[in-house]
């Protein structure tokens, strides 16, 4: 049974959340305030984290900052459809995808299942990018003598372009094999995950060669 860390200031979302959540067979614990988050997280120890945006005492932007610097457990932002430019940060500070207030309980689900469903067997076990070693076993990856600390979902992202190499994926397909995807949704999410990555494998972020822009159609792996 998967354990989900509910962070949610609205009481009634909390309870819609908890009843829906439930009875998909996942154990759950909640944090009403972005203070209580760090402590709970650090006490529950959960598989995902679902986070609302705007909470007081610190908001879903800190949370997520500092969650990152020890750890790559799933990120699911819960935003209003007005916080546009604050889910972009979010997402720049290390979620892993977002949904808009009001949601479906399905679509949260079928999120959630999907963060948490295990990578797909590849065929190689390791995998090279440049300098860049990817082991599909350990889900180490490593630049040298660098090991280099990747979310599931960015290493998710790595391998299913480094799997390719030169083979051009556009956004939509990005976001149907990485984030599974079934109907049209945001490519945001993939041009701020590709900037996440390259700032962790790239020499030079603004200059990169493993992870490349195809102008018109989307991203290709390198190198260059």
């Amino acid at each position: 049974m998967y354990k989900l860390l509910i962070v949610e200031d609205d009481d009634a979302l909390r309870e819609q959340l908890e009843i829906g959540l439930a009875s998909s067979g996942f154990e759950l614990c909640f944090a009403a305030t972005g203070l209580e988050a760090i402590p709970a997280f650090e006490k529950h120890k959960p598989d995902l984290i679902l986070l609302d945006l705007m909470l007081p005492g610190k908001n879903g932007i800190e949370i997520c900052t500092e969650i990152r610097k020890t750890s790559g457990v799933p990120i699911i932002m819960l935003t209003a459809r007005t916080d546009d430019s604050d889910m972009i940060r979010g997402l720049e500070a290390g979620a892993d995808d977002y949904v808009t207030k009001p949601y479906k309980i399905e679509i949260l689900v079928s999120r959630i299942k999907a963060r948490l469903r295990p990578i797909k067997d590849v065929q190689q076990t390791i995998i090279k990018i440049g300098p860049v070693e990817l082991d599909t076993l350990s889900h180490e990856v490593r630049k040298g003598d660098k090991k280099i600390a990747l979310t599931p979902l960015e290493f998710k992202l790595l391998v299913t372009l480094a799997s390719h190499p030169n083979e051009v994926f556009s956004r939509e397909m990005l976001l149907e094999q990485v984030w599974e995807y079934t109907y049209k949704a945001d490519t945001r999410l993939v041009n701020v995950h590709v900037q996440r990555l390259r700032s962790k494998i790239e020499d030079d972020q603004e200059d990169p060669k493993l992870v490349l822009t195809v102008r018109g159609w989307g991203y290709k792996a390198g190198p260059e």
